[in-house]
């Protein structure tokens, strides 16, 4: 029994310390995989910076009708020149770009923007409704109908590449008109941000 003891302790006295102590561990291939991990990290702290400092874009979107109170009201007809239209009851300003009370959509950022107007008007043989979307001031599109009786509707739509600061507006013709009903809200303008550029 003593020599079979003595033989087992002999077996582990002969396993080199080292191996014992401390795992099997490539020292080299570990640090390699730390300097690894090292360029990912400095990699995505780059591009997180990047995100931070390139320049946020905004969400922008408004939507309007001409009048707040309720029944049924004609705008003009006005003959001194044009007559920029204030839509008064704001459904949505997201970004706040539209102004109520002078009716002037400006641009935050330049992009491309998308703008619809729909206009709705009496039916009159001496009036029609015409009114036209404006660029700083320059006509881009325009709505119009005329009949003389009854009521009467027109509806336009344009996508346009704006820069900063510039401005939207609709504008009634001289001696025409455009109806709206507080409650039913016929004639509105309305835009948004289709994209930044």
């Amino acid at each position: 029994m003593w020599i079979l003891i003595t033989v087992v302790l002999l077996n582990v006295w002969t396993i080199p310390a080292e191996n014992v102590l401390t795992p099997n561990i490539n020292i080299l291939e570990e640090l390699n995989k730390i300097m690894d991990l090292e360029k990912r990290m400095k990699s995505m702290e780059t591009e997180m910076e990047r995100l931070k400092t390139e320049k946020e874009v905004p969400k922008l979107a408004f939507s309007a009708s001409l009048l707040t109170t309720f029944g049924p009201q004609s705008v003009g007809p006005f003959y001194n020149g044009f007559h920029t239209l204030l839509y008064k009851h704001v459904f949505l300003n997201f970004g706040s770009a539209y102004d109520p009370n002078t009716g002037i959509f400006t641009a935050p950022v330049k992009g491309v923007y998308v703008f619809t107007v729909f206009s709705k008007a009496i039916g009159n043989h001496e009036r029609a409704v015409t009114a036209g979307l404006f660029k700083n001031d320059q006509h881009i599109v325009s709505t119009h109908g005329h009949q003389a009786d009854g009521f009467i509707s027109s509806s336009n739509g344009v996508s346009l590449l704006l820069d900063e600061g510039d401005k939207m507006k609709v504008n009634l013709y001289p001696g025409q008109w455009i109806f709206d009903n507080g409650e039913h809200h016929h004639s509105t303008f309305s835009g948004h941000l289709l994209f930044a550029m």
